[in-house]
């Protein structure tokens, strides 16, 4: 692990380093480059709400179960942006959004990568992402007025903060930006039942355009569907198009162990090939084992299948505070923690110190 977490500073705070002067497009360019130009053999290895709470822990600073488990942090770090858009001042998971932007400058200091999703609520009905009680709420934001103006402030609130995101010479901290995910199941108010492809494509192209005109432009976006397309045309069909995405990935959990490795083969497999067809970063936008309940799951049923494919970075979900048994990464004295420090030496997943 020592020597790839070298590569890995090297790497990224050369990004970091770049000049004031040079505008924000060339920067996020720069970004997409860093995670394109990794070596093959490795992977950022990262953890969701890493720094914000983990197994029996809330709020500490300069805390994450991951860093206490193998003396590192994770090269990349995903949050959520859920209850920015109505300007709450804490996410859906209670994280402080003022919190948040503090971790994206740390980790962008120290060299790391981050990712942000939103599990935004529904515009038409008030409640949650999950809530697919309407089953018109994308084709309501395109083209009803008052909802379209709506959700345009929601954007706006969104804009906000990732204008933001300045390092203390001025220029913007590069993130990746993973809205309306896992679309290819029906379990939220943009899924494939909810709406027409022609219609979620739409609802990416508003997002983009309206986050562009109000000036974000250290943001590339990623493309995260579910396991459910097993054919290149299928994962294509709501593909929001070259000029929008920059990542394209997949979120796959580790809910059926005797079909596990064969179905993130597969998925992974699907995701290389079209990042190679459309000169797209590969990566893997969502995993994990929920309680972990095999001591060696990293190192004997997570890395063989990574080992077979190229991916820039991996995301594992969170470790709950308030909920039992809903981790995704050790914590001290879990029962795959001397596993998981095996996984981080071992030379392929890369951390930063």
């Amino acid at each position: 692990m020592k020597k790839l977490t070298l590569i890995a500073l090297v790497t990224m705070v050369f990004f970091s380093c770049q000049s004031t002067k040079q505008n924000s497009e060339v920067a996020v360019q720069t970004l997409f480059e860093r995670l394109q130009n990794l070596p093959d053999s490795c992977f950022l290895f990262g953890h969701h709400d890493s720094p914000m709470y983990g197994i029996g822990w809330f709020g500490d600073e300069d805390r994450s179960d991951v860093k206490s488990v193998c003396g590192s942090w994770p090269a990349m770090m995903s949050f959520d942006l859920g209850g920015l858009e109505l300007g709450n001042d804490r996410n859906l998971d209670s994280v402080s959004f003022q919190r948040m932007h503090d971790e994206i400058v740390k980790q962008d200091a120290r060299g790391g990568v981050v990712t942000l999703s939103w599990h935004l609520r529904n515009p038409k009905t008030g409640g949650d992402s999950w809530d697919v009680s309407d089953t018109t709420v994308v084709r309501s934001v395109l083209n009803d007025s008052l909802l379209h103006d709506k959700f345009l402030g929601w954007l706006d609130n969104v804009a906000q903060f990732l204008n933001s995101l300045t390092r203390a010479d001025g220029s913007k901290v590069e993130v990746i930006f993973r809205p309306w995910h896992e679309h290819t199941g029906s379990w939220f108010w943009w899924g494939q039942k909810l709406c027409t492809a022609e219609e979620y494509k739409a609802l990416w192209k508003l997002t983009a355009d309206r986050l562009k005109e109000k000036g974000v432009s250290n943001a590339i976006y990623a493309y995260s569907p579910g396991t459910e397309p097993k054919t290149q045309e299928a994962y294509l069909e709501r593909y929001p198009g070259d000029d929008i995405i920059s990542v394209v990935g997949v979120d796959c959990y580790y809910s059926d162990p005797a079909n596990f490795f064969t179905k993130m083969d597969n998925a992974l497999t699907l995701v290389e090939t079209v990042a190679k067809q459309h000169g797209k970063v590969a990566a893997l936008t969502e995993t994990g084992f929920e309680g972990i309940k095999e001591a060696d799951w990293w190192t004997q049923t997570l890395l063989p299948v990574l080992k077979r494919h190229h991916i820039a970075y991996m995301v594992v979900w969170r470790n709950a505070f308030n909920k039992a048994n809903h981790f995704f990464a050790p914590y001290p004295g879990s029962l795959s923690a001397d596993n998981f420090k095996a996984f981080a030496e071992e030379g392929s997943a890369m951390f930063v110190k």
